[in-house]
């Protein structure tokens, strides 16, 4: 008779992040980076290290849930955030639903326009503009040029 526990693999796990994992790290950067915040200084927050900040938004460290409910506090959104426009590629890789599943590559990660840097920055630039006429006539501008860009 052993005294040994069986060592149980945790289903899923390839040493890659999971979809589900780098999905809501980089929702987590979108709000901190529209909030204007470093990832210092978020980490200063939590109480945790810019480096730890990083991981979670790259998805290398998965963020448990006392720590999303810590978030979500701190970047003043709810909890369903940071699981928002996820796609159904995305949920059906999760640990659970990964159970049997072939290793497939992550893909297309960076192919939401909110994922990315210069979303962010026109978002932000947006905002400080201070006229409330003017941004209107920003937007205004911006959707008739999308428009124009859509009729070809």
């Amino acid at each position: 008779m052993s005294n040994t526990a069986p060592v149980r693999q945790s289903a899923g796990r390839t040493g890659k992040p999971n979809p589900v994992d780098i999905h809501v790290g980089s929702r987590v950067r979108l709000r901190r980076t529209l909030l204007g915040l470093s990832q210092e200084k978020l980490g200063d927050a939590l109480g945790l290290t810019f480096q730890q900040v990083q991981k979670y938004e790259r998805g290398a460290n998965r963020i448990g849930a006392s720590r999303l409910f810590d978030l979500s506090r701190v970047l003043d959104v709810p909890i369903s955030f940071f699981f928002d426009d996820m796609s159904s590629d995305v949920s059906e890789r999760s640990p659970a639903q990964e159970v049997g599943l072939p290793d497939l590559p992550p893909s297309g990660f960076d192919v939401d326009p909110m994922a990315k840097r210069e979303t962010l920055e026109l978002v932000r630039a947006y905002y400080r503009i201070k006229d409330p006429n003017v941004r209107k006539r920003v937007f205004d501008l911006a959707k008739a040029l999308a428009n124009v860009n859509d009729s070809d």
